[in-house]
């Protein structure tokens, strides 16, 4: 990581990601060979090359793997590259970034994989030039998270057709949507959705790969990492606009997830130029 740009990228090696690790930085993982699993915070599923795996800042990040690894691992802070202003540009924020509800990864063609290798290589060639060109890697940057958009879209649709939705399943999508802030138990979306606990539990398990319970944590803890990041509010406000009997409860709470304290989240991801445009 180049401590002046913040960005930086670095070729996979061995031993890695073996203990789990928190960086105060966005994360993308291209594995070009190996296979494993990817755990981020307390998700997890198997991937197999060729691969990209997305992470936001300080999410507790971990791969088992019992094969040779290899690929590049690229990592920006807010700072130099935040993904809300530039969303109109680039798609990637509740797509690659900040969704709890699909994989924070992007299965890849051989093609595909070539040419994301091939912006790796022109990224590392520019960190290696004399002097460096921040216009130039952020542009690399833009184009890498452009066309990761655009292949998860792709991806997305072929799976639309594959596979039929499960209609209960996307409306308790919807229905947490609009209530996660005062309907913090699974039974209050079972009801709702007129199913049994048990049967709702198996449900959201298989289509999902989640427990209704960490689906409602994971979305508080979501939202309270917006307003960290993208508002200048106080940790007090935060925790009063989230529902949280006071400030104290909200910090243990977000500090179970994260492993980090609502202020030390905020002191290590920054605060977003987007802060200070508008309100969130």
């Amino acid at each position: 990581m180049d401590k002046n740009i913040l960005m930086g990228i670095e070729k996979i090696a061995a031993p890695f990601l073996e203990k789990a690790k928190q960086f105060p930085f966005y994360s993308v993982m291209l594995i070009t060979e190996g296979s494993g699993r990817y755990y981020a915070d307390i998700g997890k599923f198997d991937f197999e090359a060729p691969v990209l795996l997305f992470s936001t800042p300080l999410q507790s990040l971990k791969v088992e793997h019992n094969v040779t690894l290899n690929g590049y691992i690229l990592q920006f802070h807010g700072d130099f590259y935040c993904i809300e202003y530039h969303k109109a540009r680039v798609a990637c924020n509740g797509l690659l970034f900040n969704n709890i509800y699909i994989e924070p990864s992007v299965k890849l063609s051989g093609n595909e994989a070539a040419i994301f290798e091939g912006i790796c290589q022109d990224i590392e060639n520019e960190f290696n030039a004399d002097e460096h060109d921040e216009v130039v890697l952020r542009s690399y940057l833009q184009l890498f998270l452009a066309k990761s958009s655009s292949v998860k879209l792709r991806n997305m649709a072929a799976e639309e057709k594959e596979q039929p939705k499960d209609e209960q399943m996307e409306r308790f999508m919807q229905l947490l949507e609009q209530h996660y802030m005062v309907l913090h138990k699974p039974t209050d979306y079972a009801n709702l959705l007129a199913m049994s606990p048990n049967n709702f539990s198996k449900r959201c398990n298989r289509y999902y790969g989640k427990s209704p319970s960490l689906m409602i944590q994971e979305r508080l803890i979501l939202e309270a990492k917006k307003k960290l990041h993208l508002t200048r509010q106080s940790i007090k406000e935060i925790a009063f606009a989230l529902n949280f009997s006071d400030e104290f409860y909200f910090s243990r709470f977000f500090k179970k997830f994260t492993k980090v304290s609502p202020q030390v989240y905020r002191e290590q991801a920054g605060i977003s130029i987007v802060a200070d445009m508008a309100s969130y």
